[in-house]
C-alpha cells in the first residue's frame, strides 16, 4: 500500500469524523505544405504530466485509506457539512482536508469547493508553509473529470492567493488540455503569471504544448517569449517544451527559428528530435544532408535488442514531396524504402510523439540485504558460494 502523505493526519481527521458521527450536535459541525502534414494536429487528446505530477494513484489510495478509516455514512458527514456551510460557521483545516478525501460525485465536489471558498475567506492572511488544498481539489476535479470546475475556480478572482503553487495550476492546464480547450489552457497559464505564481518546468511544458496546439501568431509569440525569459533567467528549459517550440515554427513557417531552437537542446538522442532534425533539413532545402543523416541511421541487420531509429511516415512523406522533380528524388525513394524494410518507419505522426504521457521517473527497485544466517536455526548458512 502507497504510505499516506500524513499517516498522523489521516488519524486526527479519522478521530474527527468519528466524534461527528457519534455525537453530530456536539462535533465539528457545530498548414506548411499540404493538409494533412504537421498540420492535422486536432485529434490528439493526451496527458502531457507523468504519475509523478498528477500523482492520482497516490491521491486515490490516500481517500481509500481515509474511507476505511472514517466510521458512519459519507452521506450524512456531507449533509452536516452542508448545514455547516448555511449557518455559516467555523470550518477547520482537518475536517475540509477529510471533506475533500471523501468526495465521490459531482454533487459532493461542489460542496467541498463552497467549502473551500468559505475558508478561503476566513483564513485570507495563512501563515507561510500552512497546509496547500489546491493540488488536492485539483487531482479530486481530474479525478472525477470535472475540468470546467477546476478552471472555474482557479480563475475566480475571490480566490486568488488560494492557488499559490504551481503544481494546482499545472493539473488543471492538462485536464483542460486533454479536452482540447487550449484557449482555456492559455487563460489559466495568464492567470497564473498575474497572480504571481512562478512557472517551473512543467508549466513550460504545458505552456509550450497549449501554444503549438492553438498555432496563431499570438501563441507562437507567447511561447518563444516564455523560452526566450527562461533562457535569460539561466532556468532550465525541458527538451519537451523546445520540441512543441520547433514543430510551431516550422508551422509558422520560421525555419531560422526552429533551426536556432533545435540547436539549443542539449540531447537530440530521442525519437522526436530525431525525425525533427530531417524536418529541418527538409525544409531549409539540405536534402542532400538529410538523406546522409537517414542513410547513417538504417540498420537493417541489427540485432533486436539494439535500439534502432525510427521515422514517422508524415516526415517521409514530406522528404518525397520536397524532393519531386528534382535529381535527389531516386535517392529519396531508395533510402525511404530501405528505412521501410528495415521496420524503421512508423505510422506515428509528429502530433502523436508530442503529444504524449510521459512514463515519469523510474522508482528505484529496494536494496536487498545478502542473508549469512539461517531465520530458522539463526545459524550460518553452509553455501559454497559464501565460501568463496
Amino acid at each position: 500500500m502507497v504510505q499516506s502523505v500524513g499517516t498522523m493526519a489521516l488519524a486526527r481527521l479519522a478521530k474527527c469524523c468519528r466524534s461527528l458521527v457519534r455525537e453530530p450536535s456536539k462535533g465539528l459541525f457545530c498548414g506548411v505544405l499540404q493538409p494533412g502534414l504537421i498540420e492535422g494536429c486536432i485529434g490528439a487528446k493526451r496527458h502531457l504530466l507523468s504519475e509523478d505530477i498528477i500523482k492520482l494513484q497516490d491521491f486515490q489510495q490516500r481517500k481509500l485509506t481515509v474511507a476505511h478509516l472514517v466510521t458512519g455514512s459519507k452521506g450524512n458527514y456531507f449533509e452536516l457539512f452542508s448545514q455547516k456551510l448555511q449557518r455559516n460557521e467555523l470550518i477547520l483545516r482537518d475536517e475540509l482536508k477529510l471533506l475533500l478525501h471523501l468526495c465521490q460525485s459531482a454533487d459532493d465536489l461542489v460542496i467541498a469547493r463552497d467549502a473551500i471558498y468559505r475558508y478561503h475567506t476566513e483564513n485570507r492572511n495563512l501563515v507561510h508553509g500552512d497546509f496547500k488544498f489546491g493540488p488536492l481539489f485539483m487531482r479530486q476535479c481530474y479525478e472525477l473529470g470535472m475540468e470546467d470546475l477546476a478552471a472555474a475556480t482557479l480563475t475566480d478572482k475571490n480566490m486568488t492567493g488560494f492557488f499559490r503553487d504551481a503544481t494546482s495550476f499545472n493539473i488543471a492546464i492538462d485536464m483542460v488540455f486533454t479536452k482540447g480547450s487550449y484557449a482555456e489552457a492559455l487563460e489559466i497559464l495568464s492567470n497564473m503569471r498575474n497572480q504571481g505564481v512562478s512557472f517551473n518546468k512543467d508549466t513550460l511544458i504545458l505552456a509550450s504544448g497549449t501554444c503549438y496546439k492553438l498555432n496563431t501568431a499570438e501563441s507562437y509569440r507567447i511561447c518563444t517569449t516564455l523560452i526566450e525569459e527562461g533562457q535569460t533567467k539561466g532556468n532550465f528549459i525541458p527538451r519537451h517544451a523546445y520540441c512543441f517550440a520547433v514543430v510551431l515554427a516550422i508551422k509558422q513557417k520560421d525555419i531560422e527559428k526552429a533551426q536556432s531552437l533545435y540547436s539549443q537542446i542539449l540531447n537530440t538522442d530521442s525519437r522526436i528530435c530525431q525525425n525533427l532534425k530531417v524536418v529541418i533539413l527538409v525544409m531549409s532545402g539540405a536534402l542532400t544532408d538529410a538523406i546522409s543523416y537517414l542513410s547513417a541511421a538504417r540498420l537493417p541487420k541489427s540485432p533486436f535488442f539494439v535500439k534502432r531509429p525510427e521515422f514517422s511516415q508524415e516526415v517521409m512523406d514530406i522528404l518525397r514531396l520536397r524532393s519531386e522533380d528534382t535529381s535527389l528524388m531516386m535517392k529519396v525513394e531508395q533510402i525511404v524504402t530501405e528505412l521501410e524494410r528495415a521496420d524503421q518507419v512508423t505510422q506515428q505522426t509528429l502530433d502523436d510523439m508530442l503529444c504524449h504521457t510521459p512514463s515519469g521517473k523510474r522508482k528505484p527497485s529496494p536494496i536487498t540485504v545478502e542473508r549469512r544466517t539461517s531465520r530458522r536455526t539463526m545459524k550460518p548458512l553452509q553455501s559454497t558460494l559464501l565460501l568463496e
